[in-house]
């Protein structure tokens, strides 16, 4: 496992509730220090059981701790870049949930030691669509809802979205875009400024 995946969770963790909360789930997981490198490799196991840390500690189901950092990837304002990434799939929300399926890619492109599964985008019908998130990352799906919710409202769209978890692998997000300009959004330009 790729160490930005585990210092992402902490990030999140620290900006939002605290460093000592952040020291009181590292001792719950009982890893021997306290922080993630960033660039360092971590054996799945690990996050597992940051993840199940994460649960002991806010008394939260890991999932909805896993859409929240989805979420803060997007809306923070210490990590810029990756709303950035995420913006150049489109003009509007539905030009965004068609560049899904490259965002594994690009994502390559810009941390070539981080792999992210598949993606999967079926249109079902006139702004209704299913998002497939293949298995390999742990709690890939719920992540991937949070940057969801987060981008419609980035975009100024309005947007009703549903998880449904296969235990056999490769939830699926069903999508449906209410509107696709609900709101102004948030300005994006796709040249960034220069002092």
């Amino acid at each position: 496992m790729h160490g930005l995946t585990n210092k992402a969770i902490e990030v999140f963790v620290k900006q939002t509730y605290g460093t000592a909360k952040w020291q009181n789930v590292m001792e719950k997981a009982g890893f021997g220090f306290s922080e993630f490198e960033a660039m360092l490799p971590y054996e799945p196991e690990v996050t597992v059981r940051l993840l199940v840390a994460l649960r002991e500690v806010f008394h939260r189901p890991a999932r909805l701790m896993i859409e929240d950092l989805g979420t803060f990837l997007v809306t923070s304002p210490t990590l810029p870049a990756i709303r950035r990434l995420l913006r150049f799939g489109g003009v509007d929300y539905a030009d965004f949930l068609h560049s899904l399926e490259d965002l594994p890619e690009r994502v390559r492109l810009a941390a070539p030691d981080l792999v992210l599964p598949p993606l999967e985008l079926t249109e079902t019908g006139p702004n209704n669509y299913y998002l497939r998130c293949y298995a390999g990352l742990p709690g890939y799906a719920n992540l991937m809802l949070g940057v969801l919710r987060a981008m419609a409202d980035d975009y100024g769209a309005l947007a009703i979205l549903d998880l449904h978890k296969r235990p056999q692998g490769g939830d699926i997000i069903a999508i449906q875009v209410v509107e696709d300009e609900y709101t102004a959004g948030k300005s994006f330009t796709l040249g960034q400024a220069t002092a």
